[in-house]
């Protein structure tokens, strides 16, 4: 059986691969989730069975009893979480569990590093380094930073986008601290690279470990809530590279293909999504974009009136467009009406108006939150379209209806060269015939700063919760 574990581990790589793939598309993402499943399932199972040495811990018992133990305990609390955590709180939720698995990843590579154990691999298929070399060693400190770095960056993220603390915390020389206690890393892992038999190393490591935790803290902090996007799919990239190292240390092939897929989607991904925001990854990082000095810039410069408008207004505009383009954001999600927008759209569509989605690639607190959230609602995969593809044709639209997105949306970025956001690809809202922009109030956005769209001619305003007013605009839709 040992002679099929190569292949196995082609055939597991070749499934995570495809699950990656699908999960580029809406209409393929569940099934990408259940290629991928499977893939670790062989991973977990048959390449285990197969494998001279227990890999999780060489020279240890191997315990299924423990594998299944745990497998099970993870497979209630992932269906808990599934049907019990709310579409809006789905962020939070990737947050936590990106987080839980860089510290799985980081506590692999402690145990590894700090136990005094023979190495050995997967029969069929070693590696061929020798468990004191420099590089193991290396993988080790490497997975063990990336992953408590993670782990620590991920919780803090989670309460940002809970709301605890969505301003970045600055203070004067922060980032000098910051590299300081970075190059204070640095040094240890590299001492202990080719010290690790020293009798001081399992103290140097745990200090290593205690300023990874603290560097995760400290890094995330000082970015705006309005970046938290960026940051956790730069996060989940770390993760990515913590297991690939793990896979090193423990001479896991699955692992080490599993990490490196997600360390370099995660980290594509991450260079888009900085591409979409027309801002380099360092200014994410160390911008404190949203801060206070930034949303007053954001605010300078604004010229026009608010116009406000009633529902039944709306209604009629909407019942005799000929093309209407929803931008969806942030504030749909917490009012939690995408089911009501769907309604609206199919309303408009037997009426014979040609609807279309506006999707912005940052738009909500995760990577691709509407595409899910309308996906949720059976929204028709055909119509939500990226914003290159609908941005050169909004001239050509009735009705541009904004329900809750507000950054994304912004002229600012075109027209205010003082604006922070001055240069950032949005989607042209205020090109169409008529702007609806739907909001509760006249409030600045996640990243703090004030909405030149809100005064343009072309624009009305409808104040009130979102589903409320969707439901509205649907009673009217049909009466009129």
């Amino acid at each position: 059986m040992n002679t099929f574990v190569p292949y196995l581990i082609i055939g597991v790589s070749v499934l995570f691969i495809l699950g990656i793939k699908f999960l580029s598309s809406p209409k393929t993402a569940r099934s990408g989730n259940l290629v991928a499943a499977a893939g670790m399932l062989v991973a977990l199972v048959v390449l285990q069975k197969t494998g001279g040495d227990n890999v999780w811990a060489h020279g240890w018992t191997f315990n299924y009893t423990l594998i299944v133990i745990g497998t099970l305990i993870g497979l209630v609390i992932g269906a808990i979480g599934a049907y019990s955590v709310k579409m809006t709180s789905m962020p939070q939720m990737v947050a936590l569990f990106n987080g839980l698995g860089g510290g799985a990843a980081a506590l692999v590579a402690s145990l590894e590093f700090i136990k005094d154990t023979h190495y050995s691999g997967i029969a069929g298929v070693e590696l061929s380094i020798p468990h004191d070399s420099a590089f193991i060693a290396g993988s080790m400190l490497f997975a063990t930073l990336i992953g408590s770095l993670s782990f620590s960056g991920s919780i803090i993220a989670y309460l940002k986008l809970e709301g605890k603390f969505e301003k970045p915390h600055t203070f004067p020389g922060q980032n000098i601290l910051n590299g300081l206690i970075l190059l204070v890393i640095l040094g240890l892992c590299g001492w202990l690279t080719f010290n690790a038999s020293s009798g001081n190393a399992t103290t140097a490591f745990i200090v290593m470990f205690a300023l990874a935790l603290f560097f995760g803290v400290a890094m995330v902090l000082p970015i705006g809530g309005a970046d938290m996007p960026v940051v956790i799919s730069l996060l989940n990239s770390f993760t990515g590279l913590a297991v690939a190292a793990d896979g090193f240390a423990i001479n896991n092939l699955a692992m080490v293909v599993a990490g490196t897929l997600v360390g370099s989607s995660g980290t594509l991904l991450t260079l888009l999504m900085c591409k979409a925001m027309n801002r380099p990854v360092t200014n994410v990082l160390f911008g404190a974009f949203g801060s206070s000095g930034a949303a007053q810039a954001g605010a300078a410069g604004v010229v026009g009136t608010v116009k406000p408008i009633q529902a039944d207004e709306v209604a009629l505009l909407l019942a005799y467009a000929q093309r209407v383009v929803v931008v969806p954001g942030y504030g749909m999600a917490v009012a939690q009406a995408q089911h009501s927008v769907r309604e609206l759209t199919e309303e408009l569509g037997n009426r014979g108006v040609e609807v279309q989605f506006a999707i912005h690639p940052v738009a909500g607190r995760m990577p691709g939150h509407m595409n899910v959230l309308l996906a949720e609602a059976n929204v028709p995969y055909d119509q939500l379209i990226e914003m290159e593809q609908i941005n050169p044709s909004m001239d050509r639209v009735d009705v541009c209806l904004v329900i809750g997105a507000n950054d994304v949306v912004n002229p600012a970025a075109r027209e205010d060269k003082s604006s922070p956001i001055y240069g950032m690809p949005i989607i042209d809202a205020d090109h169409c015939k008529t702007c609806i922009v739907m909001k509760r109030s006249m409030a600045a956005g996640f990243a703090g700063i004030e909405n030149h769209l809100f005064y343009k001619d072309n624009t009305r305003m409808l104040f009130g919760d979102a589903k409320a007013s969707l439901n509205a605009l649907v009673a009217a839709v049909k009466a009129s």
